[in-house]
């Protein structure tokens, strides 16, 4: 079931991705190819199956035009990867088992690539087939968990100013819940939304959406110390490499996954009462957090 459920939604994700991404002809041909190269690198897009499967445990189907939204969310992702795989961030050359965008396009084409893929995201989420009142809450939670404040940037911005120290658990659980988890959780609570979610059903999301995100990101950190560069498609050893504060740095191997497990329970726990329509929810949790790469 999970091995048939991740294919169909990478399978309609890249279908939407397709459909909406200019094609690499479209004058200028250069930022087009830029762009996906990125996109179509081979990435899990996890994201959109998050938003897909929450949307299907609302409304009990996969709601009609919601992968266009995963699309977008895709797009938001990829555009922070080129950034981040810049010199000027964490210099790197491999991701998702591809050479960089920047060393193949120039840093130049990159930054921009990354730019435009933000920008076509929220081109796409303008135009969602939902009321617009949904759209718009549904923008305004992407943009909050993209932003500076407890979002996206912030917490490049924090993971930046903390290389090379020794800051304390505050601020890497700060780094990761703002970095990595805030787009997660907008992920789920995007794809609630999309699909009708009431009040209580979104706040139930939230917290699951905040545990796995975290979750996911104290994984990444244990991977880039257990794995090698052809296993996880990108160049492990880099956090150790750049002094990076992470989970298995300040508390070891065994307290980080002991850390996972309680994170999983916990996420398991915030969708207790959505009965069986929380199975499949509670079933990607598990594999976010027993992933190998």
């Amino acid at each position: 079931m999970l091995t048939e459920m991740l294919e169909e939604g990478r399978r309609c994700t890249d279908e939407a991705l397709e459909r909406l991404l200019p094609a690499s002809s479209e004058r200028p041909p250069s930022i087009h190819e830029a762009m996906r190269h990125s996109v179509f690198a081979g990435g899990k897009r996890i994201r959109p199956i998050l938003c897909r499967e929450t949307g299907r445990a609302i409304l009990g189907n996969v709601p009609a035009g919601i992968d266009d939204l995963g699309a977008a969310l895709e797009m938001l992702h990829t555009y922070s990867l080129i950034h981040d795989d810049l010199p000027a961030l964490d210099n790197d050359d491999l991701r998702r088992g591809r050479p960089t965008c920047h060393k193949v396009f120039g840093e130049a084409i990159a930054i921009l690539a990354g730019d435009a893929l933000q920008t076509e995201a929220y081109l796409v989420l303008s135009r969602l087939k939902c009321p617009p009142s949904a759209r718009v809450a549904i923008i305004e939670e992407i943009a909050q968990s993209t932003g500076t404040i407890n979002g996206m940037i912030g917490g490049q911005v924090v993971d930046l100013e903390a290389e090379h120290s020794r800051a304390e658990a505050e601020t890497l659980e700060y780094i990761h819940r703002s970095k990595t988890a805030a787009l997660i959780t907008a992920s789920v609570v995007s794809g609630g939304i999309y699909a009708g979610g009431g009040e209580e059903e979104i706040r139930t999301l939230i917290g699951f959406g905040q545990a796995i995100g975290l979750a996911f990101q104290i994984i990444d950190d244990i991977l880039d110390v257990t794995r090698s560069s052809e296993q996880l498609g990108k160049t492990a050893g880099k956090d150790v490499a750049s002094e990076k504060l992470t989970y298995p740095a300040l508390f070891g191997l065994e307290e980080s996954r002991k850390k996972t497990a309680l994170l999983l329970e916990s996420a398991s726990q915030a969708v207790e009462d959505f009965g069986p329509r929380a199975e499949v929810l509670k079933t990607l949790a598990r594999f976010l957090i027993e992933r190998e790469s």
